[in-house]
């Protein structure tokens, strides 16, 4: 029997949900200050994940997935979301549901049977190279460059922002294969660490997201076998267009789960701060913005399950994922900013989640679109 709160989740979803918080509780939580300070999220305890079956909740039980639905990786991101670390997130969910869908959907099964098994397991961590320093939300303007030579491709040229850059093993890279300009032929490629040509330039210090890796990828005439060639030659343009909405859904379900925890941080400090002679909770101003953060991001995590369950019924959500991406990404700054207004001056010291959580949200409404750029591809389809 359904007991979710929704029409949605079944016992097995909310079974998911209680496992990841169970983990996130006696794995994450006590040691994810540590890894702020590091720059970097244990190795073991992505391998923990893997031996739990998250890291890949929607794959084939043949290479160790659990053969799950969008609403499975909905719960996982939003769960992750609210453990209120923003790096250990996003480390975990551009391994699961931004690179290794591309090996899952366009790989032939000599790759699948090569890769998937340990990127399941999380004994290696996938990344996805797609991002330059002149080409983010505009992928046309990639100058990245795969040329073919013999029963090789030689790919020169760089990459920007790549999380899980600094300590991933295989990266799934976007490069140019057809003429120079503004065209889609673009390839995907499967570049593993260690290959002669291939550097991590440096590390990224950033605003916020300190336990996730994020690195500068140059490759200098970095020679792979053609049969590293990840789907069709000239498609990939296609590949990273159609994996984005799956990444947008996750991004935003892990919005939601920021915002939400946000909130409940906010209540529990406003009930017990005092000031002018009673608790801050008793001035009507803090009451009523609270009220509407919540009914807001209720209404985003309503739109959020809906469109998840029609991906998971093979429907288009084009139009409903950019209103999902361009929606939260904004609500989860402004929850940010209200949350952290009423901490006080408490917001503006690092030991508090709450000053944690601001910084981690601002990438959020730049990164997997831009929000402007979403609301043009919901224009689009508006007439």
């Amino acid at each position: 029997m359904n007991t979710s709160p929704t029409p949605y989740f079944t016992a097995d979803h909310e079974m998911l949900r209680d496992t990841l918080r169970r983990f996130i509780a006696e794995r994450v939580l006590p040691f994810a200050d540590a890894w702020e300070e590091t720059g970097k999220v244990p190795r073991e305890v992505l391998r923990e994940m893997g031996d739990l079956g998250l890291l890949g909740i929607k794959y084939s039980a043949e290479h160790g997935g659990s053969e799950l639905d969008t609403l499975s990786t909905v719960i996982l991101a939003e769960e992750l979301g609210r453990c209120s670390y923003g790096g250990f997130a996003v480390t975990v969910l551009v391994h699961t549901d931004m690179s290794s869908p591309h090996l899952f959907h366009a790989g032939t099964k000599a790759q699948i049977d090569k890769y998937m098994p340990d990127l399941i397991a999380g004994r290696k961590i996938a990344a996805v190279a797609m991002t330059e320093a002149d080409a983010g939300s505009d992928l046309q303007g990639m100058r990245t460059t795969a040329k073919r030579d013999g029963d090789s491709y030689v790919l020169n040229g760089s990459k920007m922002f790549i999380t899980n850059g600094v300590h991933g093993d295989v990266f799934f890279v976007a490069a140019r294969t057809g003429e120079p300009g503004r065209n889609r032929q673009i390839s995907m490629f499967i570049v593993e660490r260690g290959t002669p040509g291939f550097t991590v330039a440096r590390p990224l210090k950033k605003m916020g997201w300190l336990c996730s890796d994020t690195a500068e990828l140059h490759f200098d005439n970095c020679r792979i076998p053609a049969g590293n060639l990840l789907g069709e030659e000239h498609k990939g343009f296609y590949a990273l267009m159609k994996n984005l909405q799956n990444e947008r859904i996750v991004l935003s379900a892990q919005m939601m789960g920021e915002a939400s925890r946000a909130i409940e941080l906010a209540l529990e400090w406003v009930t017990q701060r005092k000031a002018f002679g009673d608790t801050l909770w008793t001035k009507q101003a803090i009451r009523h913005k609270l009220a509407m953060r919540l009914a807001q991001v209720e209404a985003a995590k309503a739109l959020i399950y809906n469109t998840a369950w029609r991906d998971s019924q093979g429907q288009v959500v084009t139009k409903e994922v950019s209103m999902m991406k361009a929606l939260c990404g904004t609500l989860v700054n402004e929850v940010m900013y209200d949350c952290g207004q009423f901490h006080g001056g408490m917001s503006f010291i690092r030991e508090t989640a709450i000053e944690r959580m601001y910084r981690d949200a601002r990438v959020q409404s730049i990164g997997g679109g831009a929000t402007e750029v979403m609301l043009e591809e919901i224009a689009k389809r508006m007439v």
